[in-house]
């Protein structure tokens, strides 16, 4: 059985960090494009970052140079670390995962895999 599970999430003040956490069982992190998505109230879901089987990476205009995606193979995990957190980045934050090399793609309906998400909350 898959399980993404994501952690770390909690509220911060502007201008601080977060370190989110996407600890994955019944699949294999480094076979997988892993990204992390995210959805404010009243808005629609978005691809945030995403990490390639190579470990390429790409970001979401509104997070580059802020946010930095990273995995721990030995540990199945993927990571989001946050910083210069924004009042717009409050959202809840959702690791999922897409059985592709390619992670061009940032269209949530492609992924194969979804955790459960975890609340940020980044007061201004």
């Amino acid at each position: 059985q898959v399980q993404l599970v994501e952690s770390g999430g909690g509220s911060a003040q502007a201008g601080g960090s977060l370190r989110l956490s996407c600890a994955a069982s019944g699949l294999t992190t480094s076979r997988l494009c892993m990204y992390w998505f995210r959805q404010a109230p009243g808005a629609e879901r978005e691809g945030v970052a995403a990490i390639d089987i190579y470990g390429g990476t790409r970001y979401a205009d509104s997070v580059q140079g802020r946010f930095v995606i990273s995995r721990d193979n030995s540990r199945n995990s993927v990571y989001l670390q946050m910083n210069s957190l924004k009042a717009e980045d409050t959202a809840t934050y959702y690791c999922a995962a897409r059985n592709s090399w390619s992670c061009a793609s940032w269209d949530g309906g492609r992924m194969d895999y979804w955790g459960k998400g975890t609340l940020v909350t980044i007061s201004s």
